[in-house]
């Protein structure tokens, strides 16, 4: 299958509302999302153009989608990440059934990685998992992610864990400096 993979605009609002409502919809949310179906849907239509503009505006988030481009660019995933700091938060993935398996996930974490990367401070991603959302987990340590240690409960079942695991991003050079010739020169 063919994607094309791009950040979510402001006017994509009832798209964005869609998708996320599917993902809470989906039988694996429990353990996949912290936000509930019927908490979500509550929400109005001022909620979801926040949610959907907040990469245009200069927000420390980007959500990124993959257009199905074999079905009219319908979405068929997205995953969100956050800027905090030195880390990059992805949040928020959802990969449609029929799309599970096709490579669109890895498409939406090179996304994500590429973003990460245009900030020359963050160092790695991080991301928490559900103890029992084992399909997931091993789909993050296949794309090199790896468990810190560290966790933090579900905030709907607070026995339960949600593992942090991590990915060191690659190594950026440092921007070349100019010769000290072409500095002295330019006075």
């Amino acid at each position: 299958m063919a994607y094309k993979i791009r950040a979510v605009l402001a006017e994509d609002w009832e798209l964005l509302r869609e998708l996320r409502l599917a993902a809470l919809a989906d039988p694996v949310a429990s353990v996949a999302f912290n936000e509930t179906y019927e908490l979500v849907a509550l929400q109005d239509d001022e909620f979801w153009r926040r949610r959907a503009a907040q990469g245009t505006q200069g927000l420390l988030a980007e959500t990124f989608i993959g257009e199905d481009e074999a079905n009219g660019g319908r979405w068929a995933g997205s995953a969100t990440v956050l800027d905090e700091g030195e880390s990059a938060h992805v949040v928020g993935v959802y990969v449609r059934p029929a799309h599970r398996g096709t490579g669109l996930a890895e498409q939406l974490f090179q996304a994500a990685e590429d973003w990460s990367c245009e900030r020359p401070y963050v160092q790695r991603m991080v991301l928490h998992v559900h103890e029992h959302n084992r399909r997931a987990e091993a789909f993050y340590r296949r794309i090199g992610f790896v468990r810190t240690g560290g966790f933090v409960s579900d905030p709907k079942a607070p026995v339960l864990k949600e593992f942090e695991m991590m990915r060191e991003l690659p190594r950026r050079s440092a921007p070349r400096a100019l010769p000290r010739s072409a500095v002295e020169g330019s006075s």
